[in-house]
């Protein structure tokens, strides 16, 4: 029993090869631009660093010292990182930060820290949990003042709205 049409087949092994060729030439243009975004953006994270944005800025009771809350985003695949600056009232963080999370979390939906001056010498962070923290600096002399300052773990926020502190300040909740 012969084919119909007498090209029919010579062109299926043809269109075949053909197939395959583009198949592989789709492959290796996926490949050629996808390796180069791949390295264009873990060079530019690694380039730029996680960003950095003030989340909150509290005042001591007596008005001389700023609690200077930072939120730190990698990206993606990594959680929030929160640093703790003490400074001057108004005047911009600098220096190393006094404490340092990594992880933590407010409640069990929002990431985050709650900062509450005990006294105008006595800052405390408390946090329900915490991937990692660091107290770099328990005593911070501002202007002649030494401040103290505490974690504290364990604390539930239920009135923290879900997510990070930035985007929670950028919606307006």
């Amino acid at each position: 029993m012969g084919h119909p049409n007498p090209i029919e087949p010579l062109m299926h092994p043809l269109l075949a090869h053909l197939l395959k060729v583009v198949a592989v030439g789709v492959a290796a243009l996926a490949a050629v631009v996808a390796i180069p975004a791949a390295a264009l953006s873990l060079a530019f994270g690694l380039i730029v660093g996680p960003s950095k944005d003030e989340v909150t800025r509290l005042s001591a009771p007596d008005g001389k010292v700023d609690a200077v809350l930072i939120e730190t985003n990698g990206g993606a695949t990594t959680s929030f990182g929160y640093e703790v600056y003490l400074v001057p009232t108004g005047t911009e963080r600098s220096g190393e930060p006094a404490a340092v999370l990594y992880g933590a979390m407010r409640n069990e939906n929002a990431y985050g820290v709650t900062l509450v001056w005990e006294s105008p010498t006595s800052l405390s962070v408390r946090f329900l949990t915490t991937r990692s923290k660091a107290l770099t600096n328990p005593r911070v002399a501002i202007d002649g003042q030494s401040v103290r300052i505490t974690l504290k773990a364990g604390e539930n926020d239920p009135a923290a709205p879900p997510g990070g502190m930035l985007y929670n300040l950028r919606d307006g909740h």
